[in-house]
């Protein structure tokens, strides 16, 4: 069975989505939780496996990092290697188990996905997908079924106990 995959450029996200503004000041770190806190409720909503690539190209002997966050892999390239150049590989490696959509910017970057047979996203349709799911959600499981109103479930369970024995005690 085919899968779906989605790569998302992490530090372009978080420099796309106005929401991230004010956190970003505080400091990425901050900044990265909040984003795979995001894909990692929209993840299994969207029926999608996700992958979060962060640069960290810069670090001074870094090697890759993966860890899976609440679902959602997070990787941290390696010294030397850019997220666009690990998005690239991922795009052309997972796109053999199913159907891969990259969400980034980065004109350059969506070229080359596109000639690795992936989809790409721009930050601004992964916001509206992402706002979408969660909407559907919320309409899904708010809906309140009539039992829900009912005033026996909403009394304590001293108050149902005492109601049952008065009741018993009558017949």
């Amino acid at each position: 069975m085919k899968k779906d995959f989605l790569i998302v450029d992490g530090y372009n996200i978080i420099y796309a989505w106005p929401e991230f503004n004010n956190i970003r000041e505080s400091g990425l770190e901050h900044a990265r939780s909040k984003l795979i806190a995001v894909l990692a409720d929209y993840a299994p909503l969207a029926g999608q496996k996700v992958l979060v690539v962060f640069d960290a190209h810069q670090v001074k002997f870094g090697a890759e990092r993966i860890e899976v966050v609440d679902g959602v892999e997070v990787i941290y390239t390696r010294q030397g290697e850019t997220a666009d150049a690990l998005i690239e590989r991922l795009a052309g490696s997972l796109s053999h188990e199913g159907t891969v959509y990259v969400a980034t910017s980065d004109w350059a970057e969506q070229r080359i996905i596109f000639g690795r047979g992936a989809y790409r996203l721009t930050p601004l349709e992964l916001k509206t997908q992402v706002e979408r799911i969660k909407r559907e959600n919320e309409k899904h499981y708010s809906q309140v079924l009539p039992a829900d109103s009912y005033l026996e479930n909403r009394l304590l369970e001293k108050i149902k106990y005492e109601l049952e024995q008065w009741r018993r005690k009558k017949s």
